[in-house]
């Protein structure tokens, strides 16, 4: 086990660049089972989630090859034949259900085991499993696993989801591509990572319109050829070090970050009084003045991201005045709260409704990192606090930031991995 020490009170200035979207990497690799051959993508971030996922494949028959420094991965499929995602693979990260359209389109069965992932609420799978439904899959849950059969082939429907999910649309997104006929997905999610999928996908050979839209459109094909593709940027990577820059009063260019995937928040990040520029090179974030009070109601996108609540909600604690965060998406995602109380924040929460009010400074603490956000908002919170911060389950930060100690360092933070106690 290790920790995090941070030394606060440094102003970040720089330049830092973004790393690959861990959520688009890892639908953009399992779409690779819907191909024969080897699939080359690139700018995939070097993270836990990765080398997860790549043990799935594996253990599925693929051959993956990660070159860590060139941040390229290789998954061949040749030696595919297992069409079981165990248990022990699948425990660690919710994504690993998204073998599960590839595998029934492809292959026509697939027995995957219930998901894992961060303990920040209930993500249930019922929209992906009603869809594959609808697209003529027989589904049967037991004994913890997701058992799918199309002995037919699958075939082409009009698909409405409840709510948007971005798991299920590119779940559905996967199976519908080698299905027979038209499929619609109706109500899907809107994301970048699920119009990255499409991307990928229509390089693959498939035949999709709409993605980023809430209404997605395939037309059937018979067969997908390998991809050689380049992953973008991370979006939520780089609003948390934005917001670690606006919190140190800092400068500081995110080369690689892109403006049209994050609206929402540089909205409010530049009504919290942060200066936001938009380069050739990417993005250039800036503070001078006080940080002012901000609003915020999480929402699907293109509304502002659940995965940028707790990042906001840190920047939040030392504005000049109250600030009130609903969060609408997961009912589970106020875990951080009593880790920054701790460090001197004050926020009152009720129900869905947090409520910040802005305080002078924070004092650094040992604190107790919940989940992957939860990690780096307490990250930043040293950042910012006076004195010494450690951070502990620094595993949960792994999962979704890369090198984060080398990247924060090279803008000036002091902060470093140290050993805990087991």
């Amino acid at each position: 086990m290790e920790n995090f020490v941070v030394e606060g009170g440094v102003r970040l200035e720089g330049t830092l660049t973004v790393s690959g979207a861990k959520n688009a990497a890892l639908p953009i690799m399992t779409a690779a089972l819907l191909a024969d051959g080897e699939c080359v993508f690139r700018n995939v971030p070097d993270l836990n989630d990765i080398a997860t996922l790549g043990k799935l494949l594996s253990h599925l028959g693929c051959t993956v090859k990660r070159d860590g420094p060139a941040h390229r991965v290789r998954v061949d499929t040749s030696g595919l034949g297992d069409v079981e995602a165990p248990y022990d693979h699948v425990k660690r990260m919710r994504a690993s259900v998204l073998v599960l359209g590839p595998m029934l389109a492809r292959f026509g069965r697939a027995r995957v085991s219930l998901p894992g992932g961060c303990a920040i609420g209930a993500r249930p799978v019922d929209q992906h499993l009603k869809g594959l439904a609808k697209l003529g899959a027989e589904i049967e849950l037991a004994e913890g696993y997701i058992e799918a059969r199309a002995p037919g082939g699958l075939w082409g429907a009009e698909v409405h989801f409840d709510l948007p999910t971005v798991g299920g649309t590119e779940n559905l997104m996967m199976a519908a591509v080698l299905a027979s006929g038209r499929t619609m997905l109706v109500g899907a999610a809107r994301e970048p990572e699920v119009e990255e999928l499409a991307t990928v996908l229509n390089k693959m050979g498939a035949n999709i319109s709409g993605a980023g839209t809430d209404v997605v459109t395939i037309e059937g094909v018979k067969e997908l050829h390998p991809p050689d593709h380049a992953i973008i940027p991370d979006r939520i990577e780089a609003g948390t070090y934005m917001a670690a820059v606006a919190l140190t009063g800092g400068d500081v260019l995110l080369k690689g970050a892109r403006v049209d995937h994050m609206g929402s928040f540089i909205d409010r990040l530049v009504e919290a009084g942060v200066t936001i520029d938009a380069t050739a090179e990417g993005i250039r974030v800036k503070r001078e003045g006080d940080i002012l009070p901000v609003d915020i109601r999480t929402a699907p996108y293109p509304g502002f991201p659940t995965d940028m609540q707790a990042q906001m909600m840190t920047l939040l604690c030392l504005a000049r005045g109250r600030s009130v965060i609903e969060e609408k998406v997961f009912e589970n995602r106020f875990m951080h709260v009593a880790e920054l109380q701790r460090m001197g924040a004050k926020i009152s929460v009720r129900g869905s409704l947090a409520t910040v009010t802005g305080v002078d400074g924070l004092s650094g603490a040992k604190v107790m990192a919940t989940d992957l956000r939860a990690s780096a908002s307490l990250v930043l919170a040293g950042l910012a606090a006076s004195g010494l911060t450690e951070v502990l389950r620094i595993y949960h930060i792994d999962r979704g930031y890369e090198d984060i100690v080398s990247k924060l360092s090279s803008v000036g933070a002091r902060i470093k991995r140290v050993p805990g106690m087991a």
